[in-house]
């Protein structure tokens, strides 16, 4: 559905968080020749550290009818997909691993030319319904802006899966100007950049607290990417890029908006002081002098510009902020196959957050949004929608009762925090 119409119409429900990759050996055709025999005995001792990729539900991954069959039930008819299984040469799946050595490059990069490969391929089995994402790594510019041309012209208009620059990894944080060809050739083909959460966090060891600490701090190192790109100057270079943050909540982008304009307010001051000492010059401006004319626009006029939210599994208590946040922002996302995901609940979930609002706000957060984002057909899609869509008669229902099995925190009777 692209508009509000009557209780029978269909919602065009377009997931913008959902993950897949192949199994293990079946990346080997899509490695280069000279890569199968370290790829063969590599893989002959490698050991899948990840419980849910061990199971038969692994299969979600990269049986593309059941995949399809799956979402359709859950109403969905489209997704933008990010990485799960492992690729070739990696010791976890390299949404979340580290940056490799000098001496680890080249087979990385190999394993992930190879999903990529292997993404466009699964992709090209469900036409204009996948937005495959485009993985790189960071160490070298030339390799990046190459793959990201070859998967423009291939089919995954997804766009490209930026890494984390965590503290203590080998190369450049994101605001470096090493980066300024990666951000040149996504702005010139239209790819948006996506950052998804689990990449950026730095390796806390394995004591007992370190996993709560991790589940704390993964959406906010996961954030830094924010005020990286603004205040290295990206976005006043490249006016038409479109970064797009996934699966790191909501809430939280009014109150830190809030705090890079005040440090945005306070290298204005300082500009405006120097030159005509008029003002006061406060530390922060001190600290941060010389970079107010390199960032431009205030961070909030680039949020309005540039940026973009996969909303995965939007909460109740997240949606009274859609305004402040920017409702042409948020795109609602299922993290399928995840169990923090919502299938097989989706329909549930999605009467949990947005029954009640006006039809025209859930039309954009459910579909619309995406759609202009990445650029799926929505006429193509409504024709899908308008067999499997939630009906708007079913989320204007509110959720009485939350299904005993649900794993979802979309479901959850705690409040969001909203520290970032």
């Amino acid at each position: 559905m692209s508009g509000p119409a009557e209780a029978d119409a269909k919602y065009t429900v377009i997931s913008a968080d959902g993950h897949a990759g192949a199994d293990l050996l079946d990346y080997r055709p899509y490695l280069e020749s000279k890569y199968h025999a370290e790829f063969d005995a590599w893989a002959a001792t490698f050991v899948n550290p990840y419980e849910d990729l061990l199971h038969g539900d692994a299969a979600r991954n990269w049986d593309s009818a059941r995949r399809l069959a799956d979402l359709e039930r859950d109403g969905i008819v489209a997704e933008v997909l990010f990485p799960n299984t492992i690729p070739p040469f990696y010791p976890s799946m390299s949404l979340g691993a580290q940056q490799p050595s000098a001496e680890e490059y080249e087979l990385r990069w190999a394993g992930l030319r190879a999903h990529n490969r292997w993404m466009a391929d699964f992709c090209s089995q469900a036409p204009g319904r996948r937005a495959g994402t485009c993985q790189v790594l960071l160490g070298n510019m030339d390799d990046a802006v190459d793959e990201v041309r070859w998967a423009r012209e291939h089919g995954l208009f997804g766009g490209v899966l930026l890494p984390g620059t965590p503290p203590g990894t080998s190369v450049p944080q994101l605001y470096s100007d090493v980066y300024e060809p990666l951000w040149a050739v996504c702005e010139e083909l239209d790819m948006p950049i996506n950052h998804h959460a689990g990449s950026a966090s730095p390796d806390i060891g394995q004591e007992p607290a370190s996993r709560a600490c991790y589940m704390v701090e993964i959406t906010w190192f996961a954030h830094r990417a924010m005020w990286h790109l603004i205040y290295g100057g990206a976005f006043k270079r490249h006016p038409g890029l479109k970064f797009v943050l996934t699966e790191q909540g909501s809430g939280w982008v009014p109150g830190v908006l809030e705090l890079l304009d005040y440090y945005h307010r306070a290298l204005v001051r300082r500009m405006s002081s120097a030159m005509d000492d008029a003002g006061a010059i406060t530390a922060e401006s001190r600290f941060g002098a010389g970079i107010a004319e390199a960032v431009g626009l205030a961070p909030r006029e680039y949020w309005k510009q540039n940026f973009y939210l996969g909303a995965s599994f939007m909460r109740p208590d997240e949606v009274p902020l859609r305004h402040a946040i920017g409702l042409e922002k948020l795109m609602w996302g299922g993290d399928y196959p995840h169990d923090e995901g919502t299938f097989p609940y989706s329909r549930e979930a999605l009467r949990n957050s947005f029954a009640g609002l006006p039809h025209e706000e859930i039309t954009a957060i459910l579909g619309g949004n995406a759609a202009r984002v990445y650029g799926f057909d929505l006429a193509a899609l409504d024709a899908l929608a308008a067999a499997v869509g939630p009906t708007v008669g079913e989320i204007d229902e509110p959720l009485g009762k939350v299904p005993a099995d649900a794993t979802s925190p979309t479901f959850g009777t705690d409040r969001v925090l909203r520290v970032w």
